[in-house]
């Protein structure tokens, strides 16, 4: 699972996992030419080419009665821009729908890959792509405060909450640790820390069931059938998880931009 060799001798048995299982070479020994090719930037790259065909599809002949790939297509936009988009910005939500779109897309398909056969890893198990998501969110947040309120108004509004004078002081830097470090950073580790353990999790669990068959111990051997029960049941846990977090991350961002745009904090 997840590049490990799955053996039948008990020496072999590679368990528990450890952290090396994040940073897994690329296939077919591209890492060999191009040292910058991990199995994450591939799966990251497929992302890319998977969603910009799919929804070219979709769109290409725009019929009143969709199809059933137009369907799907509109079906994902309506819900974000229902339910993100409008529902936690309002009606100007409609112009950052693509992008939140786009962004629920990406973390949820990067997500389901842990779940693939032959894949079975999640590049947002990995802190960078994450972070360069969180990073992505953090600077439309900026960007869209300053072009609405100015950059001078902005930060008043994000540092200098209504308290009296004597007070500022101690509220200003919990203001600022508060909405510009803490925000980018929590976005991240969020989504990180569940893609992460979810995997490990799923790890521990089919590995540890070959473990326990190959145990010396007779009676230990039956126990590996609940490991892997346990496997199983985890994965459809881990299923809902995946798009659990692709919506909080999407919710989330809207939320920021949200506060960007509102006239007081």
């Amino acid at each position: 699972m997840s590049g490990q060799v799955i053996a039948l001798q008990r020496d072999e048995v590679p368990f528990p996992p450890g952290v090396e299982e994040y940073f897994q070479p690329a296939p077919w020994g591209l890492d060999s030419i191009y040292p910058w090719v991990t199995k994450s930037t591939l799966l990251v790259l497929l992302t890319c080419v998977v969603l910009l065909l799919f929804f070219t599809i979709a769109y290409r002949k725009p019929q009143l009665v969709p199809g059933r790939t137009q369907w799907i297509a509109e079906s994902v936009y309506g819900f974000v821009r229902n339910n993100a988009a409008i529902g936690m910005i309002g009606h100007e939500g409609i112009k950052f729908a693509p992008y939140l779109t786009t962004l629920f897309c990406f973390i949820l398909l990067n997500n389901l890959y842990g779940l693939i056969p032959g894949i079975q890893f999640s590049p947002n198990s990995h802190i960078a792509f994450p972070a360069i998501l969180a990073v992505i969110s953090y600077v439309l947040f900026i960007w869209v405060g300053i072009q609405r309120h100015g950059v001078g108004r902005f930060f008043k509004n994000h540092l200098i909450p209504p308290a009296p004078w004597f007070a500022m002081p101690l509220l200003i830097p919990i203001e600022f640790v508060s909405n510009f470090i803490f925000r980018p950073l929590t976005l991240a580790l969020r989504l990180f820390a569940n893609m992460f353990a979810g995997h490990m999790i799923l790890l521990v669990f089919t590995l540890g069931g070959f473990a326990l068959l190959n145990a010396e111990a007779i009676f230990i051997k039956p126990i590996s059938l609940l490991s892997w029960l346990m496997a199983i049941a985890l994965t459809v846990l881990e299923l809902l998880i995946a798009a659990l977090q692709a919506y909080v991350f999407v919710i989330l961002t809207s939320s920021y931009v949200q506060g960007a745009l509102a006239e007081d904090h």
